[in-house]
């Protein structure tokens, strides 16, 4: 008899090797077409190529506070803090932005957040999870867009202010 001594697939079984195939034909077409759709941002062409390193960006150190894109972002650094020493043992930030300081430095206070843990319990001291101030807080460096901004903020956008009309 016909394939008689060589097992059949089921069909379940041959509706997956469909589906895998496609699965796979279509990861690889989409992986192709990302790498041409999306720039490289950082990077030489070849993985392996060596290319000189670009100049350090220069640091807006104007002590000009900025004002931020979104609500609850971080703020940035308006100065340098080219040698400031950040350990577990000390922290130069909180020399001057600490609540105890703020009035002899005339920094601002940092937020009162930074004061609470991850239960909400006000702290006497900074909480330990909020101690590296760098994990959210950057220097402002003076460098073109990686990529285009099209970001419009809502007051551009003709939204008025609650209760008025």
């Amino acid at each position: 008899m016909r394939g008689q001594g060589r097992p059949s697939l089921t069909r379940r079984a041959r509706v997956s090797v469909a589906a895998g195939l496609l699965a796979l034909a279509g990861t690889a077409a989409l992986a192709q077409m990302s790498a041409e759709i999306v720039p490289p941002l950082t990077g030489t062409g070849q993985p392996m190529e060596s290319a000189p390193a670009d100049p350090v960006p220069r640091w807006v150190v104007d002590d000009i506070r900025k004002m931020r894109a979104y609500p609850e972002q971080p703020p940035i650094i308006p100065h340098s803090i080219e040698g400031y020493q950040l350990s577990v043992n000390t922290n130069r930030c909180l020399s001057c932005h600490k609540r105890e300081f703020t009035e002899g430095s005339g920094a601002p206070m940092i937020s009162v957040t930074h004061y609470m843990n991850r239960e909400g319990q006000t702290l006497a001291d900074v909480s330990p999870r909020r101690y590296f101030c760098t994990a959210c807080h950057v220097p402002q460096a003076d460098t073109p867009a990686l990529i285009d901004n099209t970001f419009v903020d809502m007051l551009e956008l003709g939204v008025g202010h609650a209760g008025d009309e």
